[in-house]
């Protein structure tokens, strides 16, 4: 439960709601076919608010379900707190400048990030966004989003340098980001842009919240072969478990199932046992700055 409203974002609420009204129906022993048809709903709209999917969550639609699940008024009353600050406030990405560059899936992965507490991301083909410079930002996205006006470029470098407040807010997110070789090799925008993205990282790894490790060559296989993904961890581990978000080309996804979870939270265990640790890998990191 959040302990301070008034200072909480609204995704963090949109979390915490849709988690506490999932456990008040399962305690209530009722499944979500039974609550959308006593309510007229549809499926979509329960499965949206139990995970925060929804921009802003009206308080009649939480009172209605509160009553249902036989909530207590005191728990009813905090609930409907949370559902007020959607209505009253809105996350950065948000704002009429940025959602039109921005993709549903990816609106999910920036609610996710503004809230947990800890980030483990492992990257394949690219610096983890959060480490990235803007010059290795827009040079991806210029590739990437081909026929984007050069407005709307401008405005997915501001969200992605944006992000990256979340590592120097207080307390500040950590990031646990392990990176496959290859991606210190790869040409992106040129050795000059490449050289700075590398030092970047770097310096970046100085801070106390940064772990950075490199899964080199040599290594083989390895568990991150299936492809990228990110684990986010909140403080309350007990009412917001761990979520993984992964993407492609056509947008990215969100998985709460708890196989998932597991699958994925061994892998990245896995890999950090397996690659060097962060001052080898920070040397690897050098070592391919001289040769770009």
């Amino acid at each position: 439960m959040i302990t301070d409203i008034e200072s909480a974002t609204p995704a963090l609420c949109r979390l915490q709601l849709g988690s506490e009204l999932r456990e008040l129906r399962l305690k209530a022993g009722l499944t979500s076919r039974q609550v959308t048809r006593k309510l007229l709903w549809s499926p979509s709209k329960l499965t949206r608010l139990e995970t925060g999917e929804n921009a802003s969550v009206e308080t009649a639609d939480v009172m209605a379900l509160c009553q249902i699940y036989a909530a207590d008024p005191e728990t009813t009353e905090v609930l409907k707190g949370y559902a007020a600050v959607t209505k009253t406030r809105r996350d950065w990405w948000q704002s009429p400048q940025y959602r039109p560059v921005i993709s549903p899936g990816f609106k999910a992965h920036l609610g996710l990030e503004a809230t947990a507490s800890a980030v483990q991301n492992y990257e394949a083909e690219y610096v983890p966004g959060l480490l990235q410079t803007e010059d290795y930002v827009r040079v991806i996205h210029q590739r990437a989003h081909q026929g984007l006006s050069a407005e709307d470029i401008d405005r997915l470098v501001e969200v992605r340098m944006t992000r990256q407040e979340v590592l120097r807010r207080t307390p500040p997110l950590k990031l646990m980001a392990i990176i496959n070789e290859s991606v210190l090799h790869r040409q992106i925008g040129g050795p000059k842009i490449m050289r700075a993205q590398l030092a970047h990282i770097v310096e970046a790894a100085a801070a106390p919240n940064v772990r950075v490790q490199v899964v080199p060559f040599k290594l083989g296989r390895h568990p991150g072969m299936n492809g990228a993904f990110t684990i986010f961890q909140f403080r309350d581990r007990v009412a917001l478990k761990p979520i993984i978000y992964f993407e492609n080309l056509a947008d990215g996804w969100v998985s709460r199932r708890e196989a998932d979870v597991e699958r994925h939270e061994e892998a990245f265990t896995d890999l950090q046992a397996m690659a060097p640790g962060p001052q080898e890998s920070l040397s690897l990191i050098k070592d391919a700055m001289k040769e770009h």
